[in-house]
């Protein structure tokens, strides 16, 4: 059986640790301050960036990684092992041009090789999950065809939403999707958003004040899942970890948790949901 390996880039949120240990190869996106580039989760770390973002008085701005970074990616997985499958996961095509890029990159090669790249239609740990999983057992030594449907599995069932402290950062850096009529919303209304089938961020509800707001999700949870599931989760942030354990104790008072992890949300999806912003991806076990 041929060795399967996995390939992802840097907005999937997967910590370096994990990384390391699972042998997945990761190529990042780059985060431009003015006329300073660095490449998301490598030269620039998300407790880094945040505080960058905070005293700088414009918005950085990001760019998917070349096709020929793909490749070389790849080449250097392929001069490893001829042989190996691989399998590379990539932020929604709805966000950024970097699934076309590795799509390019694939054609680059000057050889043969099993690639299959996906558009997961999500960001963050919304496909990072996928990416773990996948890599898991791939060191197990399961065949590419039980790890892709491994994963259908778990995408099929995972429900993520998160709170922004402001829209501003979406609307600025255009990823506001489908979730512009929030705009406009009277003081203090915090907007649930998720991501659709599509690969949009989407408005889910807005609600008057971030407790109700995390109640609400509680509720969407329930609608989703059922009250008292066993559940898989990941806890994310960006800049304050606060909100994301607040919600994750209502979870708790809700639902079993089997297991729970935790990631601090990277620079690129950073500059576009800001500072103060908690999310939940949920899954079954």
């Amino acid at each position: 059986m041929c060795a399967v390996k996995i390939v992802t880039d840097s907005t999937s949120d997967v910590p370096r640790e994990v990384r390391e240990k699972l042998g997945i190869e990761m190529v990042p996106l780059k985060v431009l301050f003015g006329d300073q580039s660095y490449l998301d989760a490598v030269t620039l770390e998300a407790g880094q960036f945040y505080d960058m973002l905070s005293a700088s008085p414009v918005l950085p701005t990001t760019s998917q990684p070349s096709p020929v970074e793909f490749m070389e990616a790849f080449e250097r997985i392929l001069a490893e092992d001829p042989e190996a499958q691989i399998i590379s996961f990539h932020l929604s095509s709805q966000f950024s041009g970097t699934y076309q890029s590795a799509v390019l990159g694939k054609s680059l090669l000057e050889r043969d090789a099993d690639i299959t790249i996906i558009d997961t239609k999500s960001a963050s740990s919304g496909f990072g999950v996928l990416v773990v999983r996948a890599a898991e057992m791939a060191r197990e030594g399961r065949s590419k065809e039980e790890i892709l449907a491994e994963v259908e599995c778990i995408a099929a069932t995972l429900e993520l939403y998160f709170l922004v402290d402001t829209l501003e950062y979406l609307q600025r850096g255009g990823r506001i999707g489908r979730a512009a009529a929030l705009f406009g919303s009277i003081l203090n209304i915090k907007p649930i958003l998720t991501i659709d089938e599509e690969g949009y961020v989407a408005p889910v509800d807005k609600v008057r004040g971030q407790k109700k707001a995390m109640l609400r999700i509680m509720e969407l949870l329930e609608r989703d899942f059922g009250a008292g599931s066993e559940l898989n989760l990941v806890m994310a942030w960006t800049s304050d970890e606060a909100p994301a354990m607040e919600m994750l104790n209502l979870i708790k008072e809700r639902f079993k948790v089997k297991e729970v992890n935790f990631t601090t949300i990277g620079a690129v999806i950073g500059t576009h949901v800001g500072p103060g912003t908690a999310a939940v991806f949920a899954y079954k076990v």
